[in-house]
């Protein structure tokens, strides 16, 4: 865990975020376990840390087979209208071979598309993403 977050902290280090998102801590995956914590070790709020904001942000085929028994779970509590570039997020994903998968399965373009439908229909738009805010630090600037 040290190791990670020391890479981390370098990246951080040489790109200057002021937000950063990282997987959920629920997940199936234990790598995404690891890096959740790294990322939440690598931008605690020291004086030094110029990360204002970190979210999580759910994995197809990770986070809901986690189904809710690994805490923390996913509560997303913020929302991204993606309606206008849906169809690039799944050009996108498409490309990633290694990881795309024919339907039924939670990585197919068709259920990521329907994913983002169901979140969009929260916030009434056709299409969103969800992640969850972990820490908001504001007023320090």
């Amino acid at each position: 865990l040290l190791d990670i977050t020391k890479i981390i902290e370098g990246w951080i280090d040489e790109y200057n975020p002021d937000v950063v998102y990282t997987h959920c801590a629920g997940d199936v995956n234990v790598d995404h376990c690891i890096t959740y914590r790294s990322v939440l070790v690598a931008t605690r709020p020291t004086s030094n840390c110029q990360v204002r904001e970190l979210y999580s942000f759910e994995v197809p085929s990770s986070t809901e087979w986690a189904f809710q028994t690994v805490s923390p779970t996913f509560h997303p509590n913020t929302f991204v209208n993606i309606t206008k570039t849906i169809d690039r997020k799944i050009r996108a994903l498409e490309a990633y071979e290694s990881e795309i998968r024919t339907f039924p399965h939670p990585r197919s373009p068709k259920i990521l598309m329907s994913a983002a439908n169901r979140w969009g229909s929260v916030i009434s738009v056709e299409y969103a993403e969800a992640f969850q805010l972990i820490r908001s630090v504001k007023g320090l600037d």
